[in-house]
């Protein structure tokens, strides 16, 4: 059984893409930071197809933690499935801020980059030794980085060294087989930045060729999709996955 680490699945994106990963057969690691309710019922969601997971807590902007939660992964996925490593790391979780740039302060600044690309750089870093050799590394950007949306400059800034570090990644590890692909959702009906309201939403929707707003499955199948062997050769790409937004 493959396994998959999806960090910030206990709701949105992070929820649909454990869910669409288990469905598939792969056991799964959720993560959340503040709210393990909604992490156990992603658990038992995962448990009511058949699947099998496990829920660890995992505060992406606080990089200190991040030998601790290696050594709770490595002790939870011996412990369920009998195994020294893992598989698949899908790097998602994060938050957002509307402001302009006049308006953001130093600490919203380092918040949104703590979580957003020292987070990625430095987990994928402290599990690298626990991906199994012809692995693969995910990481979620955004559409925010091909196109300016005033109000989410530094979210939209760390997303586009995101896809940058992607590249790296898959350059790096090529040589243990280790994949490395980015994903760029476009509007997403999520709580991401406190949510979408009804004028904001129809006005994402007129600038999308499909004439909506993504949900959070339009995201999680293709990321499960995407680590799955048919995909096995798509390397150092970032994937738009918007429905056509403002093309």
């Amino acid at each position: 059984m493959k396994i998959v680490i999806v960090t910030g699945s206990s709701r949105g994106i992070g929820a649909s893409t454990a869910l669409e990963c288990a469905r598939r057969g792969m056991g799964v690691v959720v993560t959340y930071n503040s709210n393990p309710e909604q992490a156990t019922q992603v658990v038992k969601a995962i448990a009511g197809i058949g699947g099998k997971s496990v829920a660890l807590k995992l505060d992406v902007g606080n990089s200190s933690s991040f030998p601790e939660f290696r050594e709770a992964v490595s002790a939870r996925i011996n412990a369920i499935w009998g195994r020294q490593t893992f598989d698949f790391l899908v790097n998602n979780a994060g938050h957002g801020l509307y402001a302009p740039i006049t308006d953001v302060t130093e600490g919203q600044f380092d918040g949104l980059f703590n979580v957003h690309l020292k987070g990625p750089f430095f987990l994928t870093q402290a599990l690298l030794p626990l991906i199994e050799d012809g692995g693969h590394v995910v990481n979620v950007t955004s559409a925010t980085s091909r196109v300016a949306t005033a109000g989410v400059a530094p979210y939209a800034a760390f997303k586009g060294g995101l896809q940058v570090l992607t590249r790296y990644m898959a350059k790096e590890f090529g040589e243990r087989r280790i994949r490395a692909n980015s994903i760029a959702p476009g509007a997403i009906s999520t709580e991401l930045g406190g949510g979408l309201n009804d004028e904001f939403e129809a006005i994402l929707a007129g600038q999308t060729a499909l004439g909506r707003v993504g949900e959070p499955e339009d995201i999680g199948g293709v990321i499960a999709s995407l680590l799955s062997d048919e995909s096995r050769w798509i390397n150092a790409q970032n994937i738009e996955v918007a429905g056509g937004y403002i093309i």
